[in-house]
């Protein structure tokens, strides 16, 4: 992609308004939290304290915004009082350059390694650098230094207490993260009739399983519609998917298929129906014709082999999802509802016990070449020179250039190039606004802290729905506030809109100097991908030569590793599409077709897992064989990719070629086992192409099988 198009792309990206649900509740809770702390700084303070311990409070808001299937309040306050200790410190040292700097230095270093813990701390972290630019301006004394500290922790109480003392949508993210599990499979089921290989994006499922995760506290509170229906659902995929697939399943055409079709369709009804339940709280009221597919007589008579197993399994498992939804169960009509288990819940660790894994998290990207390392010293060297620079210009308030860019920047360039041009256009838009109701109604002290109030309020309801409207807010918030504080009013407009653009062009500027670009790291990622589905296709394999049950830990681990590897690789080929960069080692085209195929060798091994052999039956000796020859080949196979070479699968042909003759008492594993050699082909295909950098000069007679 040219850089003009990236730049074209990256511009409408930030400009773009989404249509997002709105949740007002929880802005009103946010603006009337920072409106309490507001009027208690007046009160016992004034104005300049009440301004700074304002953004206390208002970063605090936004931190319980952040994605979190609770909210923490613990993140409200942590976030408050880092900001109160960093308004504090920078205020000893913000007279004496040779002090500020390195402390800036630091606190933006820190601030950059912290995306490694994850978006969430990643935002906050850089939020507090860019507010204490701003804060430290505003005491006179030290002792006014501890008042907006000490008020700025308060105002991150006061956030966590509203938290706690009104929930918004008590198990609102749970019911919703699990409904749309359950209708992304409703809507699966809808395709496999007229597309028995149709895809299936696993993120759903995964946001689900994020979404289970309780402390034993939670679990014991939890409603019972919520009790075991995700289980339910990770469990249903591989048998819709198992049932509709002609490789092992029944003919394309003819009456089988017809059942089939009649099954799915079924099946999509009452996931729909069981999904629409969960996310309203209600039982579930299934259609009369859903329940008559499953229960027609003629299934077993016409359904054969595999596919009668599919079908009697997914009836099972629905009428299990329409018992723990809060339903009936199809025969009896008698509601029975599973005894809620703490123990069987995913455990969700606090936020103290979070804090070990971030700093491992942090250790790891702290290596030469780590993306998360380049950023941290990317935005560093931006805020130090930001701050030089703004401070250079004749305009005063040189804060907001380095403010500006420490809110732009990201690890990836696309986030940092739209964010850049939303806050630029934001920030017109926000200054423009203010400045025209200032000179229209002079507000005095309490109307402008209203008006702040206001815009931060606006700022919550809108912030989901794109960069433009939060950054335009934010910016009427600041000149609001800043006002209230005792800052002339006719020095927010030109300063703020230049600085902001001085800001957002050296963010902008450092990105293209010194990036870290996605699209030389794909090998990689596929690389990482092939190995976790080899690893999760080996251990499928593996229990039909040691039959244990469905219940299979280890393929659970593998599967969950594949999908974390599966979404690591569409965020990373999404980013490199945005990236002014031509492809180094894996054209587009390559990368696509090695993903299609990699999918498919997912989907192969989820076909063999829906019919993993129960406890007592025969096993099969072969597939152990073929297990070990799949790990070993799929590692070697990851080698070959991220050296640029074609990989080649011979340990997979030798072990296939060593079965035949084997005696084996299943279709499915003998077939299964030549499917996933096919899908192995077909990557070694995908990669295997004409241009140069695809393959080394004569290297392909060197891994000629």
């Amino acid at each position: 992609m040219s850089w003009f198009r990236a730049l074209k792309d990256t511009t409408r990206s930030g400009l773009s308004v989404e249509r997002k649900r709105l949740e007002p509740l929880i802005a009103v809770r946010g603006a009337a939290g920072l409106a309490l702390v507001i009027a208690m700084s007046l009160w016992l303070f004034g104005p300049e304290v009440a301004a700074g311990s304002a953004f206390g409070a208002f970063q605090a808001a936004i931190a319980t915004f952040q994605r979190s299937w609770r909210p923490r309040p613990e993140l409200a306050f942590a976030s408050g009082a880092s900001l109160g200790v960093s308004t504090f410190v920078g205020y000893l040292t913000g007279s004496h350059l040779a002090l500020f700097l390195p402390l800036l230095a630091l606190w933006t270093f820190l601030a950059g390694l912290a995306w490694a813990a994850g978006p969430t701390i990643g935002l906050i972290s850089s939020s507090n650098v860019a507010m204490m630019l701003v804060t430290i301006t505003l005491p006179t004394s030290v002792a006014g230094a501890a008042a907006h500290a000490a008020m700025m922790i308060v105002g991150g109480l006061v956030q966590a207490a509203l938290v706690i003392l009104f929930p918004v949508r008590r198990w609102g993210a749970q019911r919703d993260a699990l409904a749309d599990a359950l209708a992304a499979e409703a809507d699966y089921a809808r395709r496999l009739r007229h597309d028995p290989v149709a895809p299936f994006d696993p993120e759903p499922l995964m946001l689900a399983r994020s979404a289970a995760a309780l402390t034993p506290r939670q679990a014991r509170t939890r409603p019972a519609q919520l009790r075991g229906t995700r289980g339910l659902a990770e469990r249903i995929r591989p048998v819709l998917a198992s049932l509709a697939d002609p490789a092992v399943g029944v003919p394309e055409e003819g009456p089988e298929r017809d059942r089939v079709r009649e099954l799915l369709a079924g099946s999509a009804s009452i996931l729909d129906a069981a999904a629409r339940a969960i996310r309203q709280g209600q039982p579930v009221t299934i259609p009369g014709g859903a329940v008559a597919a499953f229960r027609s007589p003629d299934t077993g008579s016409i359904l054969t082999g595999p596919a009668q197993r599919a079908a009697k399994r997914l009836g099972s498992l629905l009428r299990d999802v329409v018992e723990t939804a809060g339903g009936t169960r199809p025969e009896d009509d008698d509601v029975r509802r599973r005894p809620a288990d703490p123990a069987a819940s995913l455990r969700r660790p606090s936020l103290f016990r979070l804090l070990p894994a971030a700093v491992r998290a942090v250790r790891r990207e702290a290596r030469p070449g780590s993306p998360i390392l380049r950023h941290a010293t990317r935005v560093t060297a931006v805020a130090l020179a930001g701050y030089l620079l703004g401070n250079a210009l004749p305009f005063g308030h040189g804060y907001w250039a380095p403010m500006s860019a420490v809110m732009i920047m990201r690890p990836d360039f696309s986030q940092t190039y739209s964010r850049a041009v939303a806050r630029f256009a934001g920030t017109l838009v926000g200054v423009a606004v203010a400045t025209g109701i200032v000179r229209i109604a002079h507000p005095g002290t309490y109307t402008a802290a209203a008006l702040a109030v206001g815009c931060a309020g606006l700022m919550y309801l809108l912030m989901r729905t794109g960069q433009l409207a939060a950054q335009a807010c934010i910016a009427a918030y600041v000149v609001f506030l800043l006002g209230m504080g005792g800052e002339s009013w006719d020095q927010t407009v030109v300063e703020r809109v230049v600085l902001t653009l001085v800001g957002g062009l050296l963010a902008m500027l450092a990105y293209a100097l010194y990036p870290a670009w996605e699209t030389p790291r794909l090998r990689t990622r596929l690389a990482d991908r092939l190995v976790a589905l080899g690893e999760y296709a080996a251990a499928v394999v593996g229990h039909y030569a040691r039959p244990e049950g469905k219940a299979c830990p280890d393929v659970r681990e593998a599967l969950l590793k594949a999908r974390d590897a599966h979404i690591a690789w569409e965020q990373a080929l999404a980013r490199a599409k945005t990236e002014p960069v031509r492809s180094r080692g894996l054209t587009r085209a390559a990368a696509d077709d090695a993903a299609e195929a990699l999918h498919h060798l997912g989907r192969v091994a989820m076909l063999m897992e829906a019919h993993l052999p129960e406890r007592g039956a025969t096993p099969v000796p072969a597939a152990s064989v073929l297990a070990d020859a799949l790990i070993k080949a799929t590692r070697d196979g990851a080698r070959a990719i991220r050296e640029r070479r074609v990989p080649r699968w011979g340990p997979v042909r030798e072990a296939l070629a060593a079965w035949d003759g084997d005696g084996v008492p299943d279709r499915v594993v003998r077939r299964g086992a030549g499917l996933l050699l096919e899908t192995l082909g077909d990557l070694s295909d995908a990669l295997d192409t004409e241009a140069p950098p695809m393959t080394l000069k004569g290297e392909r007679e060197r891994t000629a099988p």
